[in-house]
C-alpha cells in the first residue's frame, strides 16, 4: 500500500464552550451533525452532560459556571477566571482548527479575543442578546468574531448593518422542542396521575436561580394546592443541578413533588401550567403551546443596573421574540407567591385565557420557521472547518 493510500485523514480539533444548561443540549446537537458527516472531527471545551453524550471531552463543567445577575457573576469571580485562563492556555498550547462559542457572552467574547489574536477562527453560535441590551457589544463582536450563526430572523438585518459577518440557521428549538407523547402518556411515563392537573415548577438551570425563586415557587405551589386539592406538581432537575442541591428546599415541603431528570420535553408535555424563570425554557414552553407565567428575581443591586441597559419591552425571550407580551411575567417585587398562584390559577381555570395564549404561541412558533438548525449549523461549522476559508 502506498503513502497516500494508507495516511489516516486530518483530524479537525474544535474548541467548543457553553456555560448553560441550554447551550449545552444545543452544542450537543451540532456536533452529532458534524460528527455525522466528519466523524474524525475531535471536540473539546466546556459543557454538560449532553455534550459529553454526544462526544465532546469535557474539560469544566459547566454546571459550576452558569450565574445569573451582575452581583452573582462576581460572588462566582474567582472561579469563572480560573475556568477563562484554563481555556486561554488550551487555545494556547493545543491551537485548535475552530473556537466555537455557544451563547454565554461575558465568557466567550473574552475567549475570542484570544483566540483572534492567535489567529484561531472564531464562530458564535446562539448570539447574545445584544439587539436587547448592552448594544455596544456588537462592536466587540465584530473585532472578535469571524462569523455569527444567528438563530432568529430580526438578528440577520441587525448584524450586517454594523459589519458583522452573519449566517442565519434557524433556531434549534423548533426542532427540539417537541415530545413524541401525549399529555396523558407522558404523565404515566413520569408517574403523575393523567386524570389530575399538573402543573410545572420550573426554577432555572442555575443555583442562584434555584435560591432565589424555587421557595417562592413553592409557596405558590402550597397556597394553589389548599385551593385545588387534586393538583399534582412536577419539577425538572437540569443537567447544571443534581437532587441533592434540590432537596433542601423541599424538606419542609409537604406537596410531594415530582422531581425529574427526564426527557425536559415530556416534563413540559404533561403539564397543564407551568411557572418558569425567564430564559430559554420559555421559548421551549411556548413552542409546545403549554400555559405559561414567567417569573424573574436576580440581586436588586444587578437588577438596578440592568434596568438602564436593557433595551427592549418584555424580559421573557418567548415574549421578545413575539414581539408582544403573551406570558405574564412577574419580575423582582412582583413576583410573589400570591401573585403567582393567581395566575397559575387563571391558567387551570381560564379556557378562553388560555386558547388565546395557545394561538399566540402557535403564531410565534411559525415566525421562527421551519427548523433544521442543527443540520445548518453542522454544515456550517464544516465550512468554517476547511483551510480555505
Amino acid at each position: 500500500m502506498n503513502e497516500v493510500t494508507s495516511r489516516q485523514p486530518y483530524a479537525p480539533r474544535v474548541l467548543i464552550i457553553t456555560g448553560e444548561a441550554s447551550g449545552d443540549q444545543h452544542a450537543a446537537q451540532l456536533v452529532r451533525a458534524v460528527l455525522e458527516k466528519k466523524p474524525e472531527t475531535q471536540f473539546a471545551g466546556i459543557g454538560g452532560k449532553a455534550m459529553k453524550q454526544a462526544g465532546v471531552d469535557i474539560l469544566v463543567d459547566s454546571a459550576d459556571l452558569a450565574v445569573v445577575g451582575l452581583v452573582e457573576v462576581l460572588i462566582h469571580y474567582r472561579t469563572l477566571r480560573r475556568a477563562l485562563e484554563q481555556m486561554k492556555k488550551r487555545l494556547r498550547e493545543d491551537q485548535p482548527d475552530l473556537l466555537i462559542l455557544v451563547d454565554y457572552p461575558d465568557f466567550n467574547l473574552r475567549l475570542a479575543k484570544t483566540a483572534r489574536e492567535l489567529g484561531i477562527k472564531v464562530l458564535y453560535y446562539i448570539s447574545p442578546q445584544v439587539w436587547a441590551w448592552r448594544r455596544k457589544r456588537v462592536f466587540t463582536i465584530r473585532d472578535r468574531v469571524n462569523l455569527m450563526a444567528v438563530v432568529f430572523p430580526f438578528e440577520l438585518p441587525f448584524y450586517q448593518s454594523v459589519g458583522v459577518p452573519a449566517r442565519y440557521v434557524g433556531h434549534p428549538l423548533v426542532d427540539e422542542a417537541q415530545s413524541g407523547l401525549t399529555r396523558d402518556q407522558a404523565a404515566l411515563t413520569l408517574g403523575l396521575d393523567p386524570k389530575q392537573p399538573i402543573v410545572g415548577l420550573f426554577p432555572g438551570s442555575r443555583r442562584s436561580e434555584l435560591q432565589r425563586l424555587l421557595p417562592i415557587q413553592l409557596e405558590a405551589a402550597r397556597r394553589l394546592k389548599s385551593e385545588i386539592t387534586d393538583l399534582q406538581f412536577i419539577l425538572p432537575c437540569a443537567s447544571t443541578l443534581n437532587d441533592e442541591i434540590i432537596q433542601p428546599y423541599l424538606k419542609d415541603n409537604p406537596l410531594n413533588i415530582k422531581i425529574v431528570s427526564a426527557n425536559f420535553y415530556d416534563v413540559i408535555q404533561c403539564c397543564d401550567a407551568i411557572t418558569s424563570a425567564s430564559g430559554t425554557a420559555t421559548l421551549e414552553i411556548a413552542l409546545m403551546g403549554k400555559p405559561l407565567v414567567v417569573i424573574y428575581r436576580v440581586n436588586p443591586i444587578s437588577y438596578m443596573i440592568m434596568q438602564r441597559l436593557v433595551k427592549v419591552d418584555h424580559i421573557a425571550l418567548c415574549n421578545i421574540v413575539a414581539g408582544k407580551r403573551i406570558a405574564k411575567e412577574l419580575i423582582q417585587h412582583e413576583a410573589t407567591p400570591e401573585a403567582i398562584a393567581l395566575e397559575l390559577k387563571r391558567l387551570l381555570t381560564d379556557d378562553a385565557y388560555v386558547a388565546d395564549m395557545g394561538e399566540s404561541f402557535a403564531d410565534l412558533k411559525q415566525q421562527l420557521g421551519s427548523g433544521q438548525s442543527s443540520s445548518n449549523i453542522g454544515d456550517l461549522t464544516l465550512e468554517m472547518l476547511d483551510p480555505k476559508i
